[in-house]
């Protein structure tokens, strides 16, 4: 399986570190691939001018998952869910993760799906670290490992 993570921004050293951890043990399950788009400068096409430049990091078929505050919250099993659909599907999956001021519409309109971390407020780099922990989770969880208590 391949999984694509296409985020707006670079990661600090330590937000860095965090995410490297979890993309090595998700290779023990699927091919990671991940692309960072620079933050546009300050303006109201700012979310537009990040959302071309995430789509066109985004493979031909994949489906696309797009992180938005006003998306469906999926507890970890029904990540694991959707992993497991993605991976019958045979193509690639792909999450897309704004930047400050989230998604420009063209994200919004070719995703497939809409996740949301939930209520809170998150950085970015934060959430970038989190869609790699919950993704690994959700491996683990097809899988059978004990990382998952749940």
């Amino acid at each position: 399986m391949e999984l694509h993570v296409l985020a707006v921004g670079r990661l600090r050293p330590g937000f860095r570190e965090a995410c490297d951890d979890y993309r090595r043990r998700l290779g023990r399950f699927a091919r990671v691939v991940e692309r960072e788009v620079r933050e546009s400068a300050g303006g109201g096409a700012r979310p537009d001018r990040e959302a071309e430049a995430l789509l066109r990091g985004l493979p031909a078929g994949a489906r696309l998952v797009a992180l938005d505050g006003g998306g469906q919250a999926w507890s970890s099993a029904e990540l694991a869910r959707q992993v497991a659909g993605w991976r019958e599907e045979a193509r690639p999956g792909a999450l897309a993760i704004g930047g400050a001021d989230g998604h420009g519409a063209a994200v919004l309109a070719r995703a497939a799906a809409r996740w949301s971390l939930g209520p809170l407020t998150l950085p970015h780099e934060l959430a970038r670290v989190i869609v790699y922990e919950q993704l690994y989770r959700a491996f683990t969880i097809l899988e059978g490992h004990p990382y998952h208590r749940a």
